[in-house]
């Protein structure tokens, strides 16, 4: 899972040259680690996202958990994509014969314009290729790779599951699913089903279930029992590091619907925890909830410094704040916390960490969080193992 308003910054990513993973010693059992690995949309630091590759990778390079985010198509197959949107992962705005598909639609009460997935029958969907989103990762693989079934990937975490002799779990995301309940294509029975077929229905199941949602995790969790894991949203943080909200990423938009006015902050107080913990099995929160970092301006000009003088204003010209007690009043709550998202770039990594992003995940993983999703798995593994 990815913050929706990233999808909007991506272009700005500074290119980061990542050295090939060695696969040497990857297919080795995953021993014990002081955290979940959960493969954020695969390896998706290194092939493009939500694809049969890419998650064989993430795999290989040692995750625990592989993460398909579900989206459904207009004859109710669940497909794996990180937004009902197409043109950012795939490419469909390349194919004439798809040109009269693009179109305005309401997503979380704001207008958006593209080519949606529940526009789209299987067949028709299996004609794209992905490619990677994010500008300055590797794109030498656009257009090689097809966009897998939910199906697909539930198989794949089995078959790897037994040739490597290691449990590989899914976390499956539903992406906006009042959306998609609106468009008369749900997605919460069709993944029970799934699932249920998969012989996947305890607590003890590889699997966990997240939402950004709260009506959905509810429901399903009256119609399995394998975990479920509340994600907690924002839009942005603001200079001196404080969380910020704002339409449509200030609350889940089943709230929005409901004429509920509690927000995601909101969600992560004591009180909001201990809700959580009625329904869910974990809370997974934008990273910056648990350890905030603050632009700063030492020289007194009323702008925030360019500390390693590249020109631009990132992560890297933050230095870290206090972290909160988000993760002891979880656990006190009953719940896991994951928290998201890990990337290896420079630009993406507070002052503090140096460039290291083993580092960073460590310094989370030391505050007591459960699990990381990372689009770097073999970085979040070294983390994870303390190596």
């Amino acid at each position: 899972m990815l913050r929706s308003s990233l999808l909007a910054t991506t272009a700005t990513i500074v290119a980061f040259a990542i050295s090939a993973p060695s696969f040497a010693q990857s297919a080795a059992p995953n021993p014990a680690s002081t955290a979940t690995v959960i493969a954020h949309r695969g390896a998706s630091g290194y092939r493009p996202d939500h694809t049969i590759e890419g998650y064989k990778l993430a795999i290989e390079l040692g995750a625990d958990f592989i993460e398909p985010d579900v989206v459904a198509t207009k004859d109710g197959v669940l497909i794996v994509r990180h937004e009902p949107m197409l043109s950012g992962t795939t490419d469909v705005a390349q194919r004439p014969e798809f040109a009269n598909r693009k179109t305005t639609k309401k997503l979380d009460g704001v207008d958006v314009t593209d080519w949606f997935a529940g526009d789209f029958t299987l067949a028709e969907i299996k004609t794209l290729f992905a490619k990677q989103p994010m500008a300055g990762r590797d794109t030498s693989f656009d257009g090689q790779f097809r966009i897998p079934t939910l199906q697909e990937v539930i198989d794949l975490a089995k078959s790897e599951s037994a040739r490597l002799g290691r449990p590989i779990g899914i976390a499956p995301e539903t992406k906006h699913p009042t959306f998609h309940q609106q468009a008369g294509i749900p997605l919460e029975d069709k993944l029970v089903g799934m699932l249920t077929a998969a012989g996947w229905t305890t607590k003890d199941a590889p699997v966990v279930i997240q939402s950004f949602e709260v009506g959905n995790l509810k429901y399903l969790n009256g119609k399995t029992d394998v975990r479920l894991a509340q994600l907690i949203d924002a839009d942005d943080i603001g200079p001196d590091g404080e969380i910020v909200l704002a339409v449509p990423l200030a609350q889940p938009y089943d709230l929005v619907v409901a004429g509920d006015t509690r927000s995601f902050k909101d969600l992560v107080t004591p009180a909001g925890l201990k809700e959580i913990a009625t329904y869910a099995d974990i809370v997974a929160p934008w990273k910056p909830y648990i350890l905030s970092a603050k632009y700063t301006d030492a020289n007194g000009d009323g702008k925030p410094d360019d500390l390693n003088g590249d020109g631009k204003l990132d992560w890297a010209d933050r230095t870290l704040l206090p972290p909160t007690d988000l993760v002891k009043n979880a656990h006190a709550a009953g719940l896991k916390v994951y928290t998201w998202t890990f990337r290896a770039e420079p630009r993406n990594l507070a002052s503090n960490f140096k460039g290291d992003p083993v580092a960073e995940m460590r310094a989370y993983i030391d505050l007591g969080v459960d699990g990381v999703f990372s689009d770097f798995p073999d970085v979040a593994v070294k983390a994870a193992r303390g190596q």
